[in-house]
Order: structure tokens, then sequence, then C-alpha cells
């Protein structure tokens, strides 16, 4: 049995306190391992991080076009968006230009991620509701799907429905995987999720870097995707989030998301490499210290790049009163395969 490895320490004064441990796996469009990290076969589910890939249906049947929608629209549709004024009015476009209203939203709700917005709504005594939640984005997406098919709107997260059977069709074609050797589990939001290797949910992203060998149909679908969440980082996570900074300084280097239960994924643009990790306790306390640590050892970020990003890089641990107390630091290692 492979054993997960250290990822990041926590550290208070002069004593490691903590370890994350995790397993990674860095792979090729034909799914060959280039590096990993603990067992890069691990299975578990990609949470928010299948969302690019949930999103490709409905963008190849041309629902782009059919319903007019702007790139930060398209983004969103990928994104577990902080719940800002942006995302929302983004959202609730999305299901005016497909022609629902959001009582069709499935997703559940919340209140925003983003704290001054929720705190701005405690104190005007609003309440959430489904566009709220940081998968409404998703979930307009699945509903455009299914106006397109032409299926019952109400049953569009039905598993074995016409919207998520052809949703896990692409997600399975992406990642080179028969859809019946997917294990499928219910997300937070109610829509179905992929348990996967780590080695299968990176050679899908390995396909977003580099879609070439991909037919053409889909090609142009995670172009535009791949494009829509580069040019708008903010619409994909949200104020002062790692996958918004990370892509943000990175460029056009980096597509990446995150996902639940200490889980994220990322894809070399243009190099058709794709990574995927997990956390094993399912925190995701350390992600940013680790991914930044990742893509420092396979030299897509440089100095410069961190010194940006230094706020998600080394994170301090303090105390009650506000002492600095110790860091949050990487302790991953890459072995080349």
């Amino acid at each position: 049995m492979v054993r997960s490895e250290p990822l990041a320490e926590v550290v208070r004064g002069q004593v490691v306190e903590s370890v994350h441990l995790g397993d990674i796996a860095v792979v090729d469009r034909s799914g060959n391992l280039l590096y990993h990290t603990g067992d890069p076969h691990r299975v578990t589910y990609m949470r928010s991080s299948a969302k690019p890939l949930q999103a490709i249906p409905y963008v190849e049947m041309s629902g782009r076009l059919r319903f007019g929608l702007t790139d930060t629209e398209v983004a969103v549709t990928c994104a577990s968006h902080s719940g800002e004024d942006q995302h929302v009015e983004a959202v609730l476009s999305i299901l005016k230009k497909i022609g629902l209203e959001e009582s069709y939203l499935k997703c559940g709700t919340h209140m925003p991620i983003h704290g001054p917005t929720a705190r701005r709504m405690w104190s005007l005594g609003r309440k959430s509701t489904p566009v709220h939640s940081n998968c409404s984005g998703k979930h307009a997406g699945m509903l455009a799907l299914s106006v397109l098919l032409g299926a019952d709107h109400s049953e569009y997260l039905d598993p074995c429905g016409p919207v998520q059977s052809l949703i896990l069709k692409t997600a399975s074609e992406m990642m080179g995987a028969a859809p019946e050797s997917i294990k499928i589990g219910i997300d937070g939001c109610g829509a179905p999720v992929f348990g996967v290797p780590l080695s299968w949910m990176a050679r899908g992203w390995a396909n977003l870097s580099d879609p070439s060998g991909l037919c053409p149909s889909r090609r142009s679908a995670v172009e535009d995707i791949s494009r829509s969440m580069r040019g708008n980082p903010y619409m994909v996570a949200g104020t002062g989030r790692l996958s918004t900074d990370l892509m943000k300084a990175a460029g056009a280097r980096v597509l990446a998301k995150s996902g639940a239960e200490g889980v994220y994924c990322a894809a070399l643009v243009g190099r058709g490499i794709g990574l995927a990790l997990k956390i094993t306790d399912g925190s995701s306390r350390a992600m940013g210290p680790i991914v930044l640590s990742v893509l420092e050892q396979l030299g897509v970020l440089v100095e410069s790049d961190l010194q940006v990003l230094s706020g998600h890089g080394r994170l301090e641990v303090r105390n009650f009163r506000g002492d600095l107390c110790g860091e949050i630091r990487p302790a991953v290692t890459l072995t080349r395969t």
C-alpha cells in the first residue's frame, strides 16, 4: 500500500505541531504519470474541481452562442464563487437568458463566502437564496444544458437523466475512462460528483491544458472555457481567494480550480500537463502553500510570481490576541516518475 506523504507543516515556535499528508498526480494528455507524491492513483471525489469538465457539454452544443452568454457568464458556470454582487448578477443573467427563474436552481442555499457581502446582507436583514450558493453558476450551466436537450428542468440533477448522463459521458472521455468505471456520489450542492483516481483527474485537466487531440467541437468548447476562466479569474472564485489570485498572477500559464475536502486541480496551459492533489484530512487551510510549491517545482511559477502570491504562500499562525505564533509552510516534494 502506497502511503500519503507530507504536503505541509504547521509550525508553532520551534515545533512542528501538525502535518498535513496527501497525494499528488501530475500527468500528460495520454495519462502518462510524470511526477507524483504519495499515491497518484488514490481514489477520491473531484468535488468542485470537476466544474470545468461539467461545463463542457452545454458549450459544445453551442449553448453559449444560442443564449448569448458572455465570457464572465461562462466563467461563473465553472466557479465556486464567493457570492459577491458580480457573481450573483452573472448567474441571474444566465437564468434570464435561458428563460428560467431562480426557483429552478436546486443547489441549496448558504450565505455568501465573501465576508463583507455576508455582513452587509445581515445588516440589511436580507436572507440568502439559491443564487448565493457557491455552486449556483454550475447549476445554471446544467439548466442551460437541460434547455438545449429539451429535458425536464425539474430533473436536471437526476444521475440517470439526460443532463447528468451527458455530463458523465463527457467527463469520462476527458479523463480517458469508461463512464461505468466512475464512482458517483452526491456533492454538497446536490449534483452528482465523480469518484476517480487522482491520475484520471489530472488527465482530464491535461486535456483542458491542451485540447489539440480532441475532436473539433470538443476542442473549441474547451478552448472557450479555458479562455473565459483565465480571462475572468475573479468570477471563478472571488476576492482574495487562491484560484482567482493564482490565475491573475500566472496569466495564460495556469488554469486552476479548487474542490471541497482538500482537492485541487490545475492545468499547465499549452503544455498538455494536468495535476490533481488531495489533502488526506480534507482540510484546505494549507492549500495555498502546497499548490504554490508544486507549481514552483514544476517550473511554472517564478520568484516574481511567488512574491505577488506571498499571501497564499507561507501562512501566519496567530493567537486570539493577534500575536504571531508560527506559520503553515509547504513540505511537499514531487518525485519524477
